[in-house]
């Protein structure tokens, strides 16, 4: 069946058998908004989101890099997570803004198929990374005589190098899973490609292969989940035993913050991913996805590095600040 998106004046295909799944050529994504004042301000707080998102990981990394005395296990990680963060946005929110600055809602069937490769390679590689770093905090606070020589330099290139090609495997892994089943319709309803919501418009039973895959990722994700929690339990309870003062009170401003984010990364990611996807666009769908994929690259900047004062003093000389109270300056970020 043809139907008509009056917002765009293209043409859709409603429903179409398998066999003819090779006509379908693009699909319909989820508007904000029909009215062209309210996609001009989605596009515009959008720009705004993914500019500050992306500048605040950019300046991470850039201090991380040109400062020689950061050059630690737990800053490289820190760089690599600033690094998938400006990834995961800008898989997502460019076409979005596109759309809306066009006036239009469609992306490409290649251009959907290469947005959940990256989506779902660069969630991976978020989940992975913070569940390494829970343990980087646990050797550093919890096994200190041994931290240079179970995080050593070697040990590090080793870990992220997992990360990143594990996350490949997932990404791939979960591409096909989705694609392999032909399209009966393509109205998406979200802003970008998201999986749940590819797999309400399949015609065959092929979807269920992506299915297994997800409850596979499920166990993997709360298995590292509970690794993470036991880090911290450890953390926690070797912290306690330190002298009440700077030592305690550093450990929890880094250790807290990470497990906050880590569960609502967990939490609304599981929620998105295996709750029933809603036949029509649902406000609780927009808002789960929001968190999961546009929170934590905003507020990682914040948590992990803005308020450390090593990253501080290393992004001063690096925009040459000189004769601006430091102190100051991120007193405006906050």
């Amino acid at each position: 069946m043809i139907g008509f998106h009056e917002p765009t004046g293209r043409l859709y295909v409603e429903e179409q058998s398998p066999a003819n799944k090779s006509s379908l050529s693009e699909f319909l994504l989820l508007q904000f908004s029909d009215v062209r004042e309210l996609q001009s301000l989605h596009f515009i707080v959008f720009l705004i989101f993914y500019l500050t998102a992306a500048t605040g990981n950019l300046l991470i990394v850039s201090a991380i890099v040109s400062d020689y005395r950061l050059h630690t296990p737990m800053y490289f990680f820190l760089m690599n997570l600033a690094i998938q963060d400006v990834g995961q946005i800008s898989v997502i929110l460019p076409v979005s803004m596109a759309n809306s600055l066009r006036n239009d809602s469609h992306i490409s069937y290649s251009g959907c198929v290469t947005q959940v490769l990256f989506n779902v390679f660069f969630i991976a590689s978020d989940f992975f990374l913070l569940t390494v770093m829970a343990y980087d905090r646990y050797a550093a606070i919890c096994k200190p005589l041994l931290y240079e020589i179970v995080m050593n330099k070697h040990a590090c290139l080793q870990m992220v190098t997992a990360v990143w090609i594990i996350s490949l495997f997932y990404g791939v892994l979960h591409t096909a899973g989705t694609f392999v089943s032909p399209f009966c319709a393509n109205n998406v309803n979200q802003f970008f490609c998201e999986i749940p919501h590819l797999l309400k418009l399949v015609c065959s039973d092929l979807f269920l292969i992506e299915i297994a895959i997800l409850l596979l990722s499920a166990v993997v994700a709360m298995s590292c989940f509970v690794f993470v929690i036991v880090s911290y339990m450890y953390i926690l309870t070797t912290v306690m035993r330190f002298p009440a003062g700077q030592g305690r009170k550093r450990a929890f401003s880094t250790c807290l913050p990470h497990l906050s984010v880590l569960s609502v990364f967990v939490f609304t990611s599981f929620l998105s991913y295996f709750k029933p996807a809603s036949d029509s666009p649902s406000s609780l769908d927009l808002s789960l996805t929001m968190i999961y994929t546009m929170v934590p690259p905003l507020i990682n900047p914040l948590i992990y590095s803005l308020r450390n004062r090593e990253i501080k003093i290393a992004l001063k000389k690096l925009l040459c600040l000189r004769f601006f109270p430091v102190n100051s300056l991120f007193y405006l970020v906050w």
